[in-house]
């Protein structure tokens, strides 16, 4: 008899009476009694109930697995911790070697690739590379203690002492330039004779290389996490020269490093080679360019779609296809929402690819927080609270063909195994969890099982709730072991999701290393402090929006002295401006040393600075009826076209006017007024221009912009048409920016969100 059949025996005797023992398991659907029982075992009671129980549990912990080809898709953290525990904890060292590697050792990670921020956006600096912090994550976890005992010869105690030094050398950051190899590790605190000696001359020979490949002398200059330093070595090690990557040359680095330090040589697999970066579109019409950006952003509005932006056509890796093809097993990790799975899924042919392979279990794992900026607001309603129905609708409305045929099982944890005391908590630093709501799940076609997957010890050593990466393994064993008895879902009636065309490819072709170049290029032709020119450049490379052609109409930037500071603030209290004379921004000296003030005021300087030289003279003139002065009247000139020096074509000029509420003169085409009532706020269309241009990038700058904006949460009243003209005007001033300013043109943004279910 196998053992599925056994399993099916011990099944139907269980279920043969109406009360039998997996009602002692308090769990409501099948898949949940049963993973409870795995990882708890049969309840406390008479033997003749509890008998068969003990039997079922043994036979699921009993299921070969050994065998199975499972590929995880992820990014970062959530990626890490289910394959092997999250290596960015201080204590992941202690207890290596769990999670799903430890029952499914075929296990191949397939990662994301747009992550910008940190050590990985350093690196990108100098490098055209994709992005290698959740590689190098990913890669430390799925380190295998047989692949470590049967490679090198160890026995389990030191294949343990193998990975603790390994950890700490591939988390060792460092702040000042390294000065070789030896202080290096000193600093590091860790002694390569420690590990096997191949393994200690493969990684002291990437050491070496970091030292005297002088494709790397700008970046041991950099603060970065030496793991991603030791990964981008063992990549460039394939390449001659030049710091173009060939494709074969990037998978070998991994691959061949991977293997080194005890992992399969390819558990590790990024989703594309080609260079690529994340663009959020949020509900309010904005797009914001970069994943750290993105993630770090607090727009106030819900994402509506998240779209990966390559710097060239995207190349997958035929590793990666042939692991998909192969799977028995796909399960999707925890994780940010818009920032791991769905760039993953967006990459041509991936999404296809896993519904080509019908055999497969399709497992989605669901995030346990919300998180700020992604999914605290909700689509439909951003006052209502999230659901994991909501997860769904968003992968629906941003991965190309929708969900259909991905996800056959979402396993999400149970909210009723946590302490009420520590939801408490979390809910005082304003975490909340994701709530199941089970049947509309369903109603999409997918399974939701419930089981206790979070971390004891986490949560009795440090007060915190993940995932477990034992259990989760644990309780995907158990789906896969009974996956036949599980009731079926019924076909979802799902809107048809979108289906892209076409890659999205930057239209310069640049990756971000090259844009860098050409800014700093730039910079070195302005006049400007060394301190100040620094400063910009950085600026200029954390808003990855920022296009070149901004820099057009400036010449450099100033820091003026307090005591001759020529601005009046009658208006306003933005302490730079820019001096079409001069071509040049003018900042107040004092601001310079406040890193946030600076940007802000260089930034609207910039801003300022594309309207160029556009206004030939702006007069306030006194509004006065019978004697009393009811307001003034704000009157603008401008440059006639072959004159003028602006960012802005014609038109663009003339419409960007009427939406700061400039009103054309009759019979002059070239004057502008507003009337401004009496101790009426106004802001000049050449600072608006300017705080627009600020708030667009980070709406942390204007906070009178942002005012200004708000008027897209108010509900529209039928009473007031006046609030939705008001709205058409402001949702009008952000298109603008996107698509004027900003060069966000491509229709795929233009295109209606598919928001049904």
């Amino acid at each position: 008899m196998t053992r599925k059949d056994a399993i099916a025996n011990a099944l139907r005797e269980l279920t043969a009476v109406s009360f039998g023992p997996l009602d002692l398991l308090p769990q409501e659907g099948l898949a949940e009694k049963l993973i409870d029982l795995d990882l708890n075992g049969p309840p406390v009671g008479p033997d003749p109930l509890t008998a068969g129980l003990a039997e079922l549990a043994g036979q699921l912990a009993a299921v070969p697995t050994g065998d199975l080809e499972v590929v995880v898709f992820g990014g970062g953290t959530g990626l890490s911790n289910v394959v092997g525990g999250d290596c960015r904890n201080p204590g992941w060292a202690r207890d290596p070697f769990q999670g799903v590697k430890a029952l499914f050792p075929r296990t191949r990670s397939i990662v994301c690739v747009t992550d910008d921020g940190g050590s990985t956006g350093e690196l990108m600096k100098d490098f055209p590379l994709i992005a290698l912090g959740d590689l190098r994550h990913v890669l430390l976890s799925s380190v295998q203690d047989a692949k470590l005992r049967g490679q090198y010869g160890l026995d389990h105690a030191q294949s343990l002492a193998v990975v603790q030094e390994l950890h700490r050398l591939f988390s060792f950051r460092f702040a000042s330039p390294p000065t070789g190899v030896v202080s290096l590790l000193s600093d590091a605190g860790v002694d390569l004779a420690g590990l096997p000696p191949a393994m200690a001359k493969g990684l002291g020979d990437l050491l070496e290389f970091l030292f005297v490949d002088r494709r790397f002398e700008a970046s041991r200059r950099r603060p970065h996490c030496l793991g991603n330093l030791l990964l981008a070595a063992a990549i460039y090690r394939e390449v001659a020269d030049g710091l173009v990557v060939p494709p074969d040359a990037l998978i070998r680095g991994l691959t061949r490093l991977a293997d080194l330090v005890g992992a399969q040589p390819e558990a590790v697999l990024p989703c594309a080679i080609t260079p690529a970066n994340l663009k959020a579109l949020y509900a309010n019409g904005v797009l914001v360019t970069g994943e750290y950006r993105s993630s770090s952003a607090r727009r106030g509005f819900p994402i509506d779609r998240v779209f990966t932006e390559f710097a060239d056509e995207p190349c997958v890796p035929d590793e990666v296809m042939a692991a998909i093809a192969r799977a028995q097993i796909i399960v999707f990790a925890p994780g940010s929402l818009f920032t791991s799975i769905i760039p993953i899924l967006q990459v041509p042919g991936l999404a296809e690819a896993v519904r080509r392979n019908q055999s497969a279990l399709k497992i989605l794992v669901a995030n346990l927080w919300i998180q700020k900026g992604e999914t605290d607001l909700v689509q439909d309603d951003p006052r209502r609270r999230y659901h994991v129905s909501d997860l769904v609708q968003s992968y629906h409305r941003n991965i190309p063909g929708g969900v259909q045929g991905l996800f056959d099982v979402m396993l999400v944890l149970s909210l009723k195994d946590i302490p009420g005391s520590v939801l408490q908590g979390y809910a005082l630093e304003d975490k909340v969890p994701i709530f199941l709501d089970k049947e509309r799940v369903r109603r999409m076609g997918c399974n939701p099982v419930e089981a206790r997957i979070f971390s004891a010890t986490a949560l009795r050593e440090r007060r915190v709730i993940q995932h477990d990466p034992a259990a989760l393994a644990r309780a995907i064993r158990t789906i896969w072991a009974v996956k036949e008895f599980l009731p079926e879902t019924k076909p979802a009636k799902l809107s048809h999701g979108k289906s892209l065309p076409r890659a999205l490819v930057r239209a310069d072709r640049r990756t971000a290393d090259q844009r860098l170049r050409r800014f700093r290029e730039r910079l070195d032709g302005l006049a400007m402090d060394d301190a100040v020119r620094a400063a910009v450049l950085d600026i200029l490379w954390r808003y990855g929006d920022i296009r070149e052609e901004h820099l057009d109409f400036l010449d450099g930037v100033e820091l003026v002295a307090v005591a001759t500071w020529p601005r009046s603030q009658e208006w306003d209290n933005v302490f730079s401006f820019y001096d079409p004379i001069s071509r040049g921004i003018k900042v107040r000296e004092d601001v310079f040393q406040r890193p946030y003030r600076f940007e802000l005021s260089f930034l609207v300087g910039l801003g300022e600075s594309l309207l160029g030289d556009y206004a030939a003279g702006k007069e306030m003139l006194p509004v006065e009826q019978g004697g009393e002065r009811l307001g003034c009247m704000y009157r603008l000139t401008v440059r006639p076209a072959g004159e003028r020096r602006c960012f802005l074509a014609d038109e663009d000029l003339e419409r960007y006017l009427s939406l700061a509420r400039m009103r054309r003169a009759n019979g002059n085409p070239l004057v502008f007024s507003r009337l401004i009532n009496n101790h009426e706020g106004f802001t000049p269309p050449g600072l608006f221009f300017g705080l627009l241009y600020a708030w667009y990038l980070d709406n942390r700058f204007s906070i009178h912009i942002e005012y200004k904006m708000a008027i897209f949460k108010m509900q529209a009243s039928a009473i007031i048409p006046y609030h939705a003209k008001t709205s058409s005007r402001r949702r009008a001033i952000i298109d603008f920016f996107r698509k004027v300013v900003f060069g966000h043109i491509d229709p795929l943004y233009d295109e209606k969100s598919d928001r049904g279910i």
